[in-house]
């Protein structure tokens, strides 16, 4: 072989080398852009992610957002925001307050047991029935004359919608409804929060002759049309100048009526009687 041809061959072989080398360093930089776009994507996918979480966790819930709506009063409301109920005859002298929450067990078994009494009084006119509803058994609770949301359930809020809902249709249909609720057959037990389902409380409803199949009551329970007086109404209980904390509470003219303990309201047909001949002769 020629010195000459020796020397061609290595300057072929060191070109091919060069250019072998050129192209591998192309790759490598492909390559290291790819990794740094992909890096680069993932971190702002968790940093979009970490932002999405944080926005969802600072958004109001559903109940917090309604608790800064107008609120729309049901017929047969007066007073603040329509939270003053008061039914029965005009005749009637005195009135009695009924505080209660709707998920509350002591409440039902009240119901159950007085109520068909207190109802027969009311009904002969003995007295009024102004009716403030609470929504504690959820954890709501009051700041400064504002209510805070609690995390306890949202039945007692719900259910207090859907009684607006029936107070919009008449008197007579929101007693029944309220003792639809209380019923051994419909009321659940306080850890069960079955009344945040409009659907059980329509079927609830639909017991009740003025509510069945009322479309207008059931659009208004599903659209919840009186959340907001819900929210209200709970808040006129937390306010309440009854030194009233607790349900069932009866007061009237100013005094809680109480049962054989002095303490509690009268849970049986006969506590209740006499606590409320003592009331209504005072």
């Amino acid at each position: 072989m020629s010195k000459r041809n020796s020397q061609s061959a290595k300057t072929a072989a060191r070109e091919r080398l060069r250019v072998e080398r050129e192209r591998q360093a192309k790759r490598d930089k492909v390559k290291r852009q790819a990794i740094v776009a992909g890096s680069l994507v993932a971190v702002l996918a968790i940093a979009g992610g970490i932002g999405y979480a944080v926005v969802q966790n600072n958004k109001p819930s559903q109940w917090e957002a309604v608790a800064s709506d107008k609120v729309v009063a049901p017929a047969n409301t007066t007073g603040t925001n329509g939270t003053t109920v008061v039914l029965g005859k005009s005749t009637a002298k005195k009135t009695l307050k009924l505080y209660e929450d709707p998920r509350c067990p002591i409440c039902a078994s009240f119901e159950q047991t007085v109520g068909p009494t207190l109802k027969k009084d009311f009904d002969a006119g003995k007295f009024k029935i102004q009716y403030i509803g609470g929504t504690f058994l959820d954890g709501d609770t009051d700041d400064k004359g504002k209510i805070q949301i609690g995390s306890r359930g949202e039945g007692s809020k719900n259910a207090m919608s859907a009684l607006g809902a029936a107070l919009n249709v008449s008197p007579e249909a929101f007693l029944e409804y309220k003792t639809a609720l209380y019923s051994a057959k419909y009321h659940p037990d306080e850890t069960d929060d079955k009344f945040k389902s409009d659907d059980y409380l329509i079927k609830v409803a639909n017991t009740v002759a003025a509510l069945k199949n009322n479309t207008a009551f059931q659009s208004a329970v599903k659209d919840g049309k009186y959340d907001a007086w819900g929210l209200a109404m709970s808040e006129t209980f937390n306010t309440n100048k009854d030194d009233v904390n607790g349900t069932p509470s009866l007061v009237m003219d100013g005094k809680k009526l109480t049962g054989a303990d002095g303490q509690a309201a009268p849970m049986s047909v006969a506590d209740y009687t006499k606590a409320m001949e003592a009331a209504l002769k005072s």
